[in-house]
């Protein structure tokens, strides 16, 4: 033992030490945010082996391999690699599977059985979805899974489900009668080749104890300290589990924080840590209240939002840390405009690296506008727990349909939609295109459109399914000449059904998919609307696509080692930044227009705020716009209720400058401009008996919402063609026509 006295302890603060010293008997530690819970459940292993407990007796359950490999490492410096190895440490999957894999020959499987990861598992329902003669459009594999593994997690077995009405019933109205029928065949499936998924690793366990009260005593007996990290993220199926291992003894301690319970998606009961009090007698609780990572003004705005909740535990985090900043909340026209300004205050805060920085967004979709301004500011940024906007699968789905209609010899797009969505054409008829090509020198596209004449042996059935993708192609090339880029888009998207396609998947992934799409069509509005500002631009298809080209092109996402992170709330559980920003602070967005229903769905919306919050360790910045496209429309938006939620104490509001073209500020009037000052110093264009003064002169200082600062050299034109050759710092000169440009004067 490397550690046999207590020096360890002074390591801790009154409240740590306490819950560390607890050693017998039920307890719970409500852990705030930042207030050092990892070092209370390392400690406490410490202490219980320093105390005479043999290693082989604790459990210690966690949700992450990082986590578990974090503590057992800090462990074996304190006792030892020896006694560290002893303790059954690691992820709740992990564990049970170990148990398993002893006990196994006792459900009926041998003790090498397989684990199926996810795709093992979805490529084994989709076979069956095949075998069954299913609609594969209706049963959708990824859908099927998800179905089965809510069942498994809920304790639901085959002949639960089929015993249940409800939940038949419930798939029958989504159209999917035959789901309890691939249940049953899955589950059979699974036994016959001696596997599990990794749903069946808690479902089997729970079967294990329920079924076998020897093996139950065995392991009550082995496991006489149980320890469990992140008790709110529980589901159904591991508190059972807990909650029987721990029955004899009672020696249990959950460590956790209710107010960061943001999983109920995932099966998650935030009331295995409400009502852990009612579970076992005399349960001693201890409040982690000293929050060693933010600001006296972070960690008082977190507070006054939380106590918004009204299902909660109740503690008052505090620090000793300084003040700081108040939090910064800024209010902006639009989305582009929110961009715009985090990059301008990234560029400002001069004492950090980049990677002291997060920006964290309510979805995925959200990323676009952010990573459009990064790319144009040339700030090196990464995306974790997903892809560029531009290279997410759906989004490059619809640009290869553009790409082919501006240039139908793009073999890759080519083959990238001819069969999606699904139109019959598969692999084989791909191959024989191929090979044609190659034989005649001809592009995939010409040998579609000439497969005919060539005499090119394609069924009839084929043959119409191509001629039918030729002529979807030619007619959008006819559009295009008529229609700018985000009609042209839209009228695509409709007609390929691409919409549906992606709905059929009703899984967060599969509505976060639907989201990209729309957040394109945003892009594309953008687009246009940038369009109309530039002299002698065009807003059309071809254009569009070079501009994406242009800004992805320069791939600043890899470029650097030091970057800007971009992530969605969720993912940003377990991480702190000196700096934070927290973006679309809107009503229907954040909090999602989906968490009305109920108190506890808007609650954890408030929750996932709370997590944002607290992940800042210096500077705080919530933003929020004031319009933003949906669907390609212009909507007004709302502030967000968590925004007034937080103590004005705390906060600092900026409201910034309104970017209106100049034709909306004055619809009905001409637009003209009056000379001020020197005439020399502008242009012999403007106009002096205009009702409206606008004054802009050359020389003037201005900023714009996209090119931020710059200088007007020469103003020229007449009335509504008047526009100004304005010289940006970072971007060079540009030719904007002023009725249209999104400029103030500085």
């Amino acid at each position: 033992m490397l550690e046999d006295n207590k020096s360890y302890l002074n390591d801790l603060n009154d409240a740590q030490l306490s819950a560390v010293l607890k050693t017998d008997g039920p307890s719970m530690v409500i852990a705030g945010a930042g207030s050092g819970k990892t070092r209370v459940l390392t400690y406490k292993i410490v202490h219980l082996v320093n105390n005479g407990v043999d290693p082989f007796e604790i459990l210690a359950l966690t949700f992450t391999n990082k986590a578990a490999r974090e503590m057992k490492l800090r462990i074996s410096s304190m006792i030892g690699e020896s006694d560290s190895k002893s303790i059954w440490m690691g992820t709740f999957h992990s564990v049970f599977a170990k148990i398993l894999r002893f006990e196994a020959h006792k459900i009926g499987f041998t003790s090498d059985f397989t684990i199926y990861d996810t795709q093992d598992s979805e490529r084994l329902i989709s076979s069956i979805i095949k075998e069954m003669n299913l609609d594969k459009d209706v049963y959708r594999s990824k859908s099927i899974r998800n179905r089965i593994s809510t069942l498994k997690n809920n304790f639901i077995t085959v002949n639960g489900y089929f015993s249940n009405n409800e939940l038949v019933e419930s798939d029958n109205l989504s159209r999917k009668p035959e789901t309890g029928n691939i249940y049953k065949e899955y589950n059979d499936r699974l036994i016959k080749s001696n596997s599990m998924d990794f749903d069946d690793l808690l479902m089997k366990t729970n079967e294990l104890l329920n079924n076998h009260p020897e093996v139950l005593a065995k392991y009550q007996e082995k496991f006489k300290y149980i320890l469990v990290d992140e008790y709110q993220d529980t589901n159904n199926s591991q508190y059972l589990i807990v909650k029987s291992l721990s029955d004899r003894y009672q020696n249990i301690c959950v460590v956790g924080d209710d107010a960061q319970s943001i999983y109920s998606f995932r099966g998650a009961n935030i009331n295995n840590i409400i009502n852990f009090r009612k579970d076992y007698d005399d349960v001693e609780i201890f409040r982690l209240e000293q929050n060693y990572r933010s600001t006296k003004n972070i960690v008082n705005a977190a507070n006054s939002v939380i106590d918004h909740n009204k299902n909660k535990i109740d503690k008052e985090v505090w620090t000793e840390n300084d003040f700081g900043d108040k939090v910064q909340i800024s209010s902006n026209q639009s989305d582009i405009a929110e961009a715009r300004s985090i990059c301008q205050k990234i560029q400002t805060i001069n004492d950090s690296n980049l990677s002291d920085t997060a920006i964290l967004y309510r979805t995925n979709a959200q990323s676009r506008p952010i990573e459009d301004s990064l790319r144009l500011n040339k700030i090196p940024y990464r995306i974790f727990g997903g892809v560029s906007f531009y290279n997410r699968k759906e989004i490059k789905d619809i640009l290869a349909y553009l790409r082919l209609i501006i240039n139908s010899n793009d073999e890759e797009s080519l083959k990238r939609v001819i069969n999606y969505p699904a139109r019959g054409i598969g692999l084989v008829t791909i191959n024989k295109i191929i090979i044609a090509a190659q034989k005649n020198n001809l592009s995939l596209y010409d040998i579609i459109k000439k497969h005919k004449e060539l005499h090119i042996p394609f069924s009839s059935s084929v043959s119409l399914k191509l001629q039918n993708f030729i002529d979807l192609i030619e007619v959008f090339k006819i559009e295009n000449e008529k229609l700018n880029a985000f009609d042209l888009t839209k009228e695509l998207i409709n007609k390929v059904k691409i919409i549906d396609e992606l709905k059929k998947d009703e899984s967060p992934e599969g509505i976060s998919r639907v989201e990209n799409v729309q957040e394109l069509l945003n892009g594309i509005r953008d687009f246009i609307e940038d369009q109309k500002e530039i002299v002698d631009s065009n807003d059309g298809l071809s254009e569009f696509l070079s501009n994406v080209s242009l800004s992805t092109d320069f791939d600043i996402e890899h470029e650097s080692e030091d970057y800007i992170s971009l992530m969605t709330l969720h993912l940003s559980k377990g991480l702190e930044f000196k700096n934070v920003f927290i973006v679309g602070l809107e009503e229907d967005l954040f909090p999602s227009a989906l968490s009305y229903n109920t108190r506890s769905e808007l609650e954890e919306e408030r929750r996932l705020f709370y997590v944002g919050i607290t992940r800042a360790k210096q500077n705080l910045y919530l933003s929020y716009a004031n319009s933003r496209y949906r669907w390609g429309k212009l909507i007004y938006c709302e502030e967000s209720r968590f925004i007034n939620e937080i103590d004005k104490d705390y906060v600092n509001m900026t409201k910034q400058a309104d970017f209106k073209p100049i034709s909306e500020q004055f619809p009905k009037k001409k637009i003209v401009f009056k000379p001020k000052g020197n005439l020399k110093k502008i242009s012999s264009s403007a106009i002096k008996n205009s009702s409206i003064e606008i004054n802009f002169s050359e020389g003037d200082k201005v900023s714009h919402e996209k090119f931020g600062l710059g200088k007007i050299v020469k103003i020229e034109g007449l009335n509504n063609d008047v526009r100004a050759i304005v010289d940006f710092s970072k971007f060079g000169q540009k030719n904007l026509l002023l009725r249209f440009a999104k400029l103030n004067k500085i």
